[in-house]
């Protein structure tokens, strides 16, 4: 089972190898060398389905943080595994399409699919992890990469906006989902998925399992584009086409479909799981196919599609969901069926949408424009992409012989199941449900319909498109070619997948249900009578292709809504608002002054440092130490220090104030000297005399001297101020001397400095030896501090006298601004003049 490790880390080391096979090999196409990589790994856990099969999980672990239950534990199920598959071979298909796709010579094409392998390594990281928080650290890292996916062609602000909007959007929901999980750490004890899902009863029954519910399901609804976080896919659609086949169409927007379906044995059977998964995505459903309808860009209609279908797929994880709360028996497989709907949608939809990208890919390269207004009559120029474009639009309409209408009329059956459900107050409400499913389906027809015939049939405009269209080539095809012919064979013959993939799925995600030599009995068939759902069907095919034949007539009714109360709108406003509040807060404490800033330091070091030691009760400990005779020497020199720091607050010259303070580290040598530190003492000096050194040279440049006179206000609270940290800084100093918790850790200073440092001088072993490093770290400290002072004094040398050259081009640059102006105000005087 190392293999497993191996199939998650594997992309990532071959990532490492992408950048030096590109310097090194230019005359092969890079992709070419990255392909075998997800060949390999989809053969490599194809092999596990035959013990996924018998219901043997395999599971394996690396030890990371013991102490903290924290292990890189991976294994694989029947649920894992279909993912893995769909990750792997989708990917293998996808880097395929991109060597065709991406030109070696004009793209920086070894950055794509180093991002492209840690994207692929991260989604197997999340997919068969078992532990929550390594499961999190892939999540993730799968926001990252898909950043730098969408960001490809980052010179593009379109393409920038996307990345960074898809960051923030699904990073939110995973800093939200980390919470949850450490609440279902805090009730189980473990972050063992396996472990959790055993100790289920512990979750729903406490105060914590609602927060952590929301929370969870803040993470999947925001990866997984769920209506109202579904904003941040459209935008995503900058990306290169390869990208949008893979990340949005089988891969990254899956994740949360994974979580949701992962955690239903732990959350399932419950009226919160329900209601929240089943009206989140239907809502989303419902939403994701109205508005995919109005768009005219080919990828914007898949991009709405995609929210649309994933939709779908939570609704039905919802309704399957209640099948925990009857139990096994015959009274939960209506429910059981729902989820099996699920499944076998999940391996459909990655089918027919990743075919429909590449074909929006061929027709965007080969026509040079993706706008279906521009376009029309490819079907004689292209009629490969044609029919492949054919085969997924129809089976994502839900039209027979193809997948999509088994798992369509699937769906039907989930929604109908749901609205005569006696339980979760359904009664009230669950006529509702297919009646939302219908019309979304319904539109659903319309944009699979728009996406076809608009860009295909029809008149051909040839004078609109930027290039002339041909057919692609073949390489480019055999992709499509690949995904369509599945979608064909699963719609011909569903039972290759049902007993292979979806009933192994559905043990994992009901394992309460797994009895010994049963199985799940999934067997689906295109004929089931005359029953509501072909009725439905039947509804569909026909309100569906009315209202696509009559389109051009209605869809000006998109126009009338309102833009600014779009989901969009308020996600830009919203970070224009942080933008203006973080400015304003950053303008309240940034204000220039050294004085205000030494106020924040030492007043939260009083606060934070007084807080510890009442709230520890450490004062207990001042006078309970053994303190030294003070002796009348020291008494003396205290006296003197004290003065000598009093006194550079009065200085009117800065030659006098270094002085005085100058004085103040000299008679502190001489405590070093009373205490038998003469080597402390001549470290002390010699830093003192370096220090009033510089300080005079600097300070000779500069000009007097000036006091200001400051308000009552200022002085009161710079002398509250400074009470406050001689009191707090005292009391720690007397409450450590006091405390002995512990050994002293001097005596193994004592005994081992001439055995392991080689030296009688305690003080030199331990600065040179026992603490070699942080000496080093502090030296590279100063050192980098130098380099900063050296590169900002030769900037403004540089500034103050630019070289000949340069004035010379700042010479004629103002020039240029000047004649700019000139003659635009001699345009301002002839407009004026022509208009009296």
């Amino acid at each position: 089972m190392v293999l497993l490790h191996i199939a998650i880390l594997l992309p990532f080391a071959y990532a490492v190898l992408v950048p030096l096979l590109y310097k090194s090999i230019k005359r092969i196409h890079t992709g070419w060398f990255v392909l075998p990589i997800p060949v390999l790994l989809f053969l490599l856990i194809s092999s596990h389905l035959g013990d996924v099969r018998q219901g043997i999980i395999s599971s394996y672990s690396w030890p990371w943080i013991p102490s903290l239950g924290l292990e890189f534990t991976v294994y694989a199920d029947g649920l894992s595994i279909l993912f893995a598959m769909l990750i792997t071979g989708i990917g293998s298909l996808v880097i395929l399409y991109s060597i065709f796709y991406l030109s070696k010579t004009k793209e920086a094409i070894h950055q794509f699919y180093v991002y492209l392998l840690m994207f692929m390594g991260a989604m197997l990281g999340v997919v068969l992890s078992d532990n929550l928080i390594v499961l999190y650290g892939f999540w993730e890292l799968t926001s990252i990469s898909s950043f730098l996916l969408i960001a490809f062609w980052y010179e593009r602000e379109k393409s920038r906006y996307g990345a960074l909007k898809s960051m923030l959007i699904t990073m939110f929901g995973g800093l939200a989902m980390l919470a949850g999980f450490v609440m279902l750490y805090g009730m189980t004890g473990t972050f063992s998925i396996r472990g959790i899902i055993a100790d289920a009863a512990a979750v729903t029954g406490h105060a914590w399992f609602l927060p952590a519910l929301i929370l969870i399901l803040l993470g999947a609804f925001t990866k997984s584009a769920q209506f109202p976080f579904h904003i941040w896919l459209p935008d995503a659609m900058e990306a290169p086409t390869p990208v949008s086949a893979y990340l949005h169409s089988a891969t990254m927007v899956k994740a949360g479909i994974y979580l949701a379906a992962r955690l239903t044995p732990v959350f399932g059977g419950t009226a919160e799981w329900f209601w929240l998964i089943m009206s989140f995505g239907l809502i989303t459903l419902f939403w994701g196919s109205i508005s995919a309808v109005k768009q005219t860009d080919l990828k914007a209609i898949l991009a709405y599609s995609t929210v649309s279908q994933l939709g779908l797929i939570m609704s039905l994880i919802g309704i399957g969901s209640a099948a925990l709360y009857y139990g096994y028996g015959t009274t939960s497989q209506p429910y059981v069926a729902a989820m099996t709907a699920a499944v076998f949608h999940l391996i459909n939809h990655a089918t027919f949408k990743g075919s429909l990208f590449m074909v929006t890919g061929i027709v965007d390269l080969e026509t040079g424009t993706r706008d279906i207004r521009r376009l029309g009559g490819l079907a004689s120029l292209m009629p490969i992409t044609f029919t492949f474009a054919i085969i997924g639009a129809f089976s994502m309409a839900g039209i027979p012989p193809f997948n999509g209408f088994l798992s369509k009329e699937m769906f039907f059956s989930g929604v109908l199941n749901a609205a005569r459900m006696d339980i979760f107050i359904m009664g009230t409400w669950g006529v509702l449900i297919p009646v939302i499913a219908w019309i979304a389906s319904v539109f659903t027809f319309i944009y699979s319909f728009i996406f076809v015939f608009h860009t295909f049939t029809g008149k051909r405009k040839a004078g609109e498109l930027p290039k002339v269209p041909r057919e692609a080539p073949l390489g480019m095809l055999i992709p499509p070619a690949v995904l369509a012919s599945l979608v064909v064979i699963f719609g011909l013959f569903p039972n290759l997948v049902s007993v292979s993939l979806i009933e192994p799925a559905l043990a994992s995600i009901f394992p309460q249900f797994v009895m010994p030599g049963e199985q799940f009995g999934v067997h689906i068939t295109h004929w089931h009578g005359p029953t509501t759902e072909v009725l439905m069907t039947i509804g569909v095919v026909v309100i569906g292709g009315l209202l696509f034949w009559q389109f051009r007539r209605w869809q000006g009714l998109y126009g009338r809504l309102p833009k600014k109360l779009s989901l969009n709108a308020l996600y830009d406003g919203g970070l224009r608002g942080l933008d203006r509040f973080s400015a304003r807060v950053t303008r309240g404490y940034m204000t220039g002054s050294v004085r205000d800033y030494l106020v924040y330091i030492f007043g939260f070091m009083i606060a934070v440092v007084g807080y510890m030691l009442f709230r520890t009760d450490a004062l207990r400990y001042i006078g309970q130490g053994s303190y030294a005779e003070i002796t009348i020497y020291d008494a003396a020199l205290a006296a003197v220090v004290m003065a000598a720091a009093i006194a550079s607050l009065f200085a009117r010259e800065r030659i006098a104030l270094i002085i005085f303070t100058g004085s103040v580290g000299y008679l502190v040598s001489l405590f070093f000297v009373l205490f038998r530190a003469p080597d402390l003492a001549l470290t002390q000096m010699v830093v003192e005399t370096v220090s009033v050194a510089l300080f005079l040279l600097c300070f000779y440049h500069l000009p007097k001297l000036k006091q200001e006179v400051s308000s009552r206000r200022v002085r009161i609270g710079n002398l509250l101020i400074s009470i406050g940290v001689g009191l707090i800084v005292t009391l720690t100093a007397l409450a450590a001397s006091g405390a002995r918790l512990f050994d002293s850790v001097s005596e193994f200073y004592v005994q081992n400095s001439f055995e392991l440092g080689g030296g009688h001088n305690i003080v030199n072993v331990i600065l040179v030896d026992f603490r070699g490093f942080d000496t080093m770290l502090e030296i590279t400290v100063l050192g980098i501090a130098s380099l900063g002072i050296f590169t900002m004094i030769k900037l403004r040398a540089e500034m103050l006298n630019p070289p000949a050259a340069l004035r010379g081009a700042l010479h004629k640059r103002g020039e240029r601004a000047a004649s700019n102006t000139s003659d635009t105000d001699t345009a301002k005087r002839r407009r004026n003049h022509a208009g009296q």
